[in-house]
């Protein structure tokens, strides 16, 4: 293998006690593995949801000002003292971020299984991974199909996991069907083909009517547009067609939430033999995963005694199912990273662009159709 520099460039992202969030290049050694360790260069690195919260810091992105230059930018925002209240565990302290990328193992430890992944392309997690060069234990490695290329591969824990660990908790629960909002997106379209090859109906709720057409395009059978006049009378349909009585939010704030277990509650009393003041005697939950609207989440309770709101998060997930049961999925993700686990992307930027203001105006509002790859190597 070519030598491998001794330093490389990595994004950091600073909270100053002065309220002050900072994001930047700065130049870290790239460290001789140990013996159970490899050294990735990482070449793609997908912007999630997730990323967003370490990255920016709650920061007010209108105040947003570049210093510095085209290829060492400095950003700057304030962060409004609100917000600051809940950062106390991170002022100060430069921090890395990027949870997950691929690339190709450039250096390896002496070890046997470290050895055995040099020049391969793999799949990583962990955090700090918008960087160019990553150290990393050999074992987290996940080794790609080959041909499989580090854009391909570069998308394969965050939104795959949790297509995955959504469909797992809801037949662990006890539950035939689910309910997913902004389903038009990059882990909704993935969702959206896991549920059609394992066979379990899937009601999708989006916000415009072309992602209503987006989605039906790609085989969804039951589409709903939480835009429209009908939504509740869709929503009850579709859930009287499907029996789902599960839901993963992306949204988390405003009325949604309560919205899905109104129309459950309705669509399952469609068949109740008799009358119950306390509502319907079937379950209902709603998990909220993701936090596109930062506003109080709101509900009217309309749909009996019998039901459940709470968050979910991957990690946990995963640590309760355990090693063996999350390395099936991992495994499953690898074997159709171009098919069921495909992602795309609308640009691919540097590091540098990354931090242009006008590349986070966009990838900063977390839009559907608007998904952004890091390429730390270009």
């Amino acid at each position: 293998m070519a030598s491998t520099p001794s330093t490389g460039l990595q994004l950091r992202s600073l909270v100053k006690k002065e309220g002050v969030l900072e994001l930047s290049l700065v130049t870290v050694d790239v460290p001789e593995p140990k013996p159970e360790e490899v050294i990735v260069r990482v070449d793609a690195s997908p912007i999630n949801p997730s990323d967003q919260g370490l990255l920016f810091g709650n920061a007010d992105l209108s105040t947003a000002k570049v210093s510095g230059t085209a290829a060492s930018p400095v950003v700057t925002a304030t962060v409004p003292a609100a917000a600051f209240k809940m950062l106390a565990g991170r002022v100060d302290q430069s921090m890395p971020v990027g949870n997950e990328a691929a690339g190709v193992v450039v250096r390896a430890g002496t070890s046997p299984g470290a050895q055995g992944l040099l020049g391969k392309t793999v799949a990583i997690v962990g955090g700090g991974m918008y960087t160019q060069y990553r150290c990393i234990k050999a074992a987290q490695c996940l080794v790609l199909p080959p041909g499989t290329t580090p854009a391909e591969g570069a998308s394969w824990f965050v939104n795959p996991l949790t297509a995955l660990g959504m469909v797992a908790t809801m037949r662990a629960e006890g539950h035939t069907a689910l309910v997913h909002t902004a389903a038009a997106s990059n882990l909704g379209q993935m969702l959206n083909r896991i549920c059609r090859e394992d066979g379990v109906p899937l009601v999708n709720i989006v916000r415009k009517t072309e992602h209503v057409a987006l989605l039906k395009g790609l085989g969804a059978s039951h589409v709903c547009n939480s835009s429209a006049p009908s939504f509740a009378d869709d929503l009850i349909e579709a859930l009287a067609a499907t029996g789902a009585t599960i839901a993963f939010d992306a949204v988390g704030g405003g009325k949604l939430a309560g919205q899905i277990l109104t129309a459950m509650e309705a669509a399952i009393n469609r068949t109740a033999k008799e009358y119950s003041r306390y509502g319907s005697a079937t379950h209902k939950q709603v998990y909220i995963y993701g936090g596109l609207d930062r506003g109080p989440t709101e509900f009217t309770r309309t749909f009996g005694q019998y039901w459940s709101m709470g968050g979910w998060l991957l990690t946990p997930f995963l640590q309760k199912i355990g090693f063996e049961a999350a390395q099936k999925l991992r495994e499953r993700v690898a074997a159709e990273i171009k098919t069921t686990f495909a992602s795309t992307y609308t640009k691919r930027i540097t590091l540098a662009e990354a931090l242009r203001l006008q590349e986070i105006a966009i990838y900063s509002k977390q839009a559907t159709g608007e998904k952004y790859l890091i390429e730390p190597n270009r």
